[in-house]
């Protein structure tokens, strides 16, 4: 991957997307059988969860894990208790002003949507190189899907490469430079965002679109 760009990870349910984020984050299993996974000159196929996110890992899983009963801001500092830190949490309020606007509130009192901000923001608390984002926009309004994407924008222009793994392919493939399809756990597909928007047989074939 090129530094700064968004990578669409797609494929149908069970083809191995959440699987090769957890890999790259070294949640999966620890031992990785065959291939390597370089970050930035650091070998992460040889470290654990831990030492990948120091080494610039940032991952926002499916289900976020906002943690109950601290409210939006402790949230952010606990993500800056241990580890080099990244942006600022007066930076990551002026990118994200809702969340500067419920900083008092108990996170996960917050809409889906708000709650996914936050989750983005607490890895970029880190200092991070990667930023997967695994499943975005499940569950959110269109208006609310938007507001991730401009969120997104900014991310990049701030120069971060990020993964994304999201079923709203479509979505997905505006925002992206390039991407990546799974099929069965094997890449049937890597080239440019927009040549799968421009063909329709491909994203038939693999994404029953």
């Amino acid at each position: 991957m090129q530094e700064g760009e968004i990578l669409a990870l797609l494929g149908r349910n069970g083809a191995g997307k959440t699987s090769t984020l957890r890999t790259i984050a070294r949640l999966a299993d620890p031992q990785l059988r065959q291939g390597e996974i370089w970050l930035d000159g650091q070998p992460l196929h040889r470290m654990s969860a831990w030492q990948a996110a120091r080494n610039g890992v940032g991952l926002v899983p499916e289900d976020r894990r906002i943690i109950a009963g601290l409210t939006v801001e402790e949230n952010l500092k606990l993500a800056q208790i241990e580890g080099p830190r990244g942006w600022s949490i007066e930076k990551l309020y002026d990118h994200f002003p809702r969340l500067a606007e419920r900083r008092l509130q108990e996170a996960v009192t917050m809409s889906g949507g708000e709650q996914q901000m936050l989750a983005v923001a607490r890895a970029l608390a880190r200092d991070i190189k990667l930023l997967l984002l695994d499943e975005p926009y499940e569950g959110l309004a269109p208006v609310i899907v938007q507001e991730i994407e401009k969120m997104l924008q900014e991310v990049r222009r701030a120069g971060y490469t990020t993964i994304i793994v999201e079923q709203n392919a479509i979505a997905a493939l505006h925002l992206s430079d390039r991407a990546i399809i799974l099929d069965m756990g094997e890449v049937v597909f890597q080239g440019a965002a927009k040549e799968v928007i421009d063909n329709a047989d491909l994203r038939h074939e693999y994404l029953a679109i």
